[in-house]
């Protein structure tokens, strides 16, 4: 018999057991995939994705994501115009980005990440052609069939980017939840106008994209496991 919905425990009580079990698979399962298989996912299952991941928070329940799903012929030419973007040095950002916003012990991290993806690649990190094409095949999803590309309003600044920053990570989890690869690309979001353009989308501020399909299991890319510090490092309990 199925147990209790997580809305039908009294507080205090402790969740169903299963459930504990199946969200730390769910959320320490999901990671970043560089390397998909050309095989689309189902419709039915980009809608149930999708479906699921609409009931995300939102401040006030105002919901102020625009998601654009891009799949086939779309997908390719999207892909083409980003490369070509890129290329020619024609970036459009809606939202400014600096290294700056790291301070040194976010840099550490990055760094010490950079190194084992770029590792795995066998890219020294100093070898910029090499890491100019991969900056391509990122573009182009890494191979994924599916990309989402989520925007924010007009007037969206920090408030509801988080907004939509909590829709991206249950779209992830869904997708995880449905067996579906996927990488979260802030890179896709530095051709806002390019992206735009390719849709036909009028306004709206691009936050990021987000690539999907079924993974390259043998990829030494995809078997990169991203480090997480300490709990006391980033969680303090006050009572």
């Amino acid at each position: 018999m199925r147990g209790p919905a997580l809305s039908e425990v009294a507080a205090g009580d402790a969740p169903p057991r299963d459930l504990a079990g199946y969200a730390t698979q769910l959320i320490r399962g999901r990671r970043a995939t560089r390397a998909f298989r050309p095989t689309p996912v189902p419709e039915a299952t980009l809608r149930a994705v999708f479906d699921l991941a609409a009931a995300a928070p939102s401040n006030s329940n105002a919901q102020p994501w625009q998601v654009e799903v891009v799949s086939g012929a779309r997908r390719d030419a999207l892909a083409d115009a980003l490369v070509d973007a890129n290329r020619t040095g024609r970036m459009s950002v809606d939202f400014p980005y600096s290294e700056e916003i790291y301070t040194p012990v976010h840099q550490r991290r990055r760094a010490a990440f950079g190194a084992a993806l770029y590792g795995a690649l066998d890219i020294g990190l100093d070898d910029h052609d090499k890491r100019a094409a991969y900056d391509a095949e990122s573009l182009r999803f890494y191979g994924a069939p599916h990309v989402a590309m989520l925007f924010a309003p007009d007037t969206a600044e920090a408030r509801l980017a988080a907004d939509v920053g909590m829709y991206g990570q249950t779209l992830l989890l869904a997708l995880t939840a449905h067996g579906v690869a996927s990488c979260p690309q802030g890179l896709l979001s530095f051709y806002a106008d390019t992206v735009r353009d390719v849709l036909g989308i009028r306004g709206g501020k691009l936050l990021f994209g987000i690539s999907f399909g079924y993974a390259v299991t043998d990829a030494p890319v995809n078997t990169i496991a991203a480090g997480r510090e300490p709990l006391p490092t980033t969680t303090r309990f006050h009572r």
